[in-house]
C-alpha cells in the first residue's frame, strides 16, 4: 500500500479482513497502519526511491493511494517490472493531474461539465470576467495537483482577480497554478461517485458526499476534506445509471482511444443540477475522506475486485450495489489547518468497536508515543443501520479522540439534503 493517510489506513483495514493475504506492507504508512502492515520507509514523491522500496518487498499486488506517485509514473514502472499495480498509468492519471486535460477531454467527448475557459495570464482573466458577467459566480482551478486546495469558489469579480493573482503572479501553489481553468459555478447537490475500472469495463461503488470547507455551515477555506457520509441518498440508482451512461462510459472509451486505458478507481465529483449530473472534477484514485465511509458501507471483496481490474477481467455490471450499512466520517484536524498548523500534538488511542473505527491520517510514533504529523490527523468513522445512528457513533468517537490542539466540524451528515458548493 503506497501512501500515509486515512484513505490508505482504510484500504489496509479492508484488505486485512481477507484471510488469504499473508503479509501487508505500508509505504510509508502512519501511526495507525503499523498495527496492520509492516512499514517501509520511502518518500512517495521521489519516484526512484519509491520504486526501489516497492520492488524490494516482492509484492503480489501494489495499491497506489495518492495521486502524486501516479502522476510520476509508479504504475508504469511496476507494470514494466511485471508487478501487478492497482492504479492508472501517468497518461491515464492526467484525468486528475491536469485540470486542463480533464476539461478538454470532456469537451471533446460531450461529457456534461461546467462551461470553462483556460488562462495563462492573470490580466486575461480580469479582462474576461469583467466583460462576461455571471450572476452565480465562478470557480478557479489550478491546472496541476494542489492536495485538494487548488479550487476557489468566487462570488465576485474581485475574488476571481484575487485568486488568479495569487496563483499566477504570487505562485501560491507553485507550478500547479501557473495555468488555470475558470469555469462557471454549478449550482445543485454534490456527490462523489467512484467506479472500479479495468480499462474497458466498470462497476460502481456506493456514492458518498464529502465536506470540503474547514468550518461548520460550509464556512472557511477549502480543505482536503473535513468529513463524509455514505451512501449519499441524492445519487439515486436512476441518476447513477445516467452517470454511468453519460459520463463514465464515454470517458473510459476516450482514454482508451487515446492510448491511455484507465485501470483503477475513477472518481467523479458531481454536481446534481436541474439539467442533470455534471462533472466538477475527476480523481484518478480513491477519495479521501470518502474511502473511509465507502469501504465500511460496501460488503464486496476488495482483493478479488482489484485483481479483476488489473487483469482486465472485471465483469461488465453497471448496476449499483446497495450499501450494506451507513457510515459517517468526522475528520479531526490540527488547529490552523488548512493553513499553518502545529505538529507533535500528543494523541490518545480509543479501541475500535463494532459501531466505530479510527483511521489515522497524519500520525506517527516517536519514542513510543502517538503524536500528530499532519493537518488532518484522525478520522472518526461511525457505522449504523441508518445515517442517524452512524452519525451518532462517529461523533461519540470524535469526542473521545479529541484533545487540545485538534478541531472538527459539528455538522457532518447532519442534514443529508444539505447543498454543497
Amino acid at each position: 500500500m503506497i501512501g500515509s493517510g486515512g484513505r490508505e489506513h482504510a484500504l489496509l483495514w479492508k484488505l486485512a479482513q481477507d484471510g488469504r493475504i499473508s503479509k501487508l506492507y505500508a509505504v510509508p504508512g502512519n501511526g495507525g497502519t503499523r498495527h496492520l502492515a509492516e512499514a517501509i520507509a520511502a518518500p512517495v514523491h521521489r519516484l526512484d526511491e519509491l520504486h526501489r522500496a516497492v520492488i524490494g518487498a516482492k509484492p503480489d499486488l501494489v495499491v497506489v493511494g495518492p495521486e502524486v506517485p501516479l502522476e510520476a509514473g509508479i504504475a508504469d514502472r511496476l507494470r514494466r517490472d511485471n508487478i501487478p499495480c492497482f492504479g492508472p498509468t501517468a497518461a491515464a492519471a492526467k484525468i486528475e493531474t491536469s485540470k486542463v486535460f480533464g476539461k478538454q477531454l470532456m469537451a471533446r467527448h460531450g461529457v456534461p461539465t461546467a462551461e470553462f475557459k483556460i488562462f495563462e495570464s492573470s490580466s486575461d482573466v480580469g479582462n474576461f470576467v469583467n466583460s462576461v458577467p455571471y450572476e452565480n459566480g465562478w470557480v478557479i482551478k489550478a491546472d496541476g495537483l494542489a492536495a485538494g486546495k487548488g479550487a476557489f469558489v468566487c462570488s465576485s469579480v474581485s475574488e476571481v482577480l484575487q485568486h488568479a493573482h495569487e496563483l499566477m503572479v504570487d505562485s501560491a501553489l507553485g507550478k500547479a497554478g501557473q495555468r488555470i481553468v475558470l469555469e462557471r459555478r454549478l449550482m445543485g447537490r454534490e456527490a462523489s461517485a467512484l467506479f472500479w475500472c479495468d480499462g474497458e469495463h466498470f462497476v460502481p461503488l456506493p456514492a458518498a458526499q464529502d465536506y470540503k470547507r474547514a468550518a461548520d455551515n460550509d464556512a472557511g477555506p477549502n480543505t482536503g476534506g473535513m468529513g463524509s457520509f455514505c451512501p449519499a441518498p441524492q445519487l439515486t440508482a436512476k441518476i447513477h445509471e445516467r452517470v454511468a451512461k453519460e459520463i463514465i462510459h464515454p470517458v473510459l472509451n476516450a482514454l482508451a482511444d487515446e492510448g491511455a486505458p484507465f485501470c483503477g478507481i475513477l472518481y467523479a465529483g458531481l454536481m446534481l443540477t436541474d439539467d442533470g449530473p455534471q462533472v466538477i472534477e475527476f480523481n484518478c484514485r480513491f477519495g479521501d475522506p470518502e474511502t473511509q465511509v465507502i469501504l465500511p458501507a460496501w460488503n464486496g471483496n476488495m482483493l478479488d475486485t482489484m485483481f479483476a481490474c488489473v487483469n482486465g477481467t472485471l465483469s461488465s455490471n453497471n448496476t449499483l450495489t446497495a450499501a450494506s450499512q451507513c457510515a459517517v466520517c468526522v475528520v479531526l484536524a490540527a488547529e490552523g489547518y488548512p493553513g499553518s498548523h502545529p505538529k507533535g500534538i500528543p494523541l490518545i488511542m480509543v479501541p475500535d468497536y463494532a459501531d466505530y473505527v479510527t483511521f489515522h491520517a497524519g500520525t506517527s510514533y516517536v519514542d513510543g508515543k502517538l503524536i500528530s504529523n499532519g493537518g488532518r490527523v484522525l478520522n472518526a468513522v461511525g457505522m449504523g443501520s441508518d445515517l442517524s445512528a452512524a452519525r451518532a457513533h462517529a461523533y461519540e468517537l470524535a469526542k473521545r479522540l479529541s484533545v487540545p490542539g485538534l478541531f472538527y466540524r459539528k455538522d457532518i451528515a447532519l442534514i443529508p439534503e444539505h447543498v454543497c458548493e
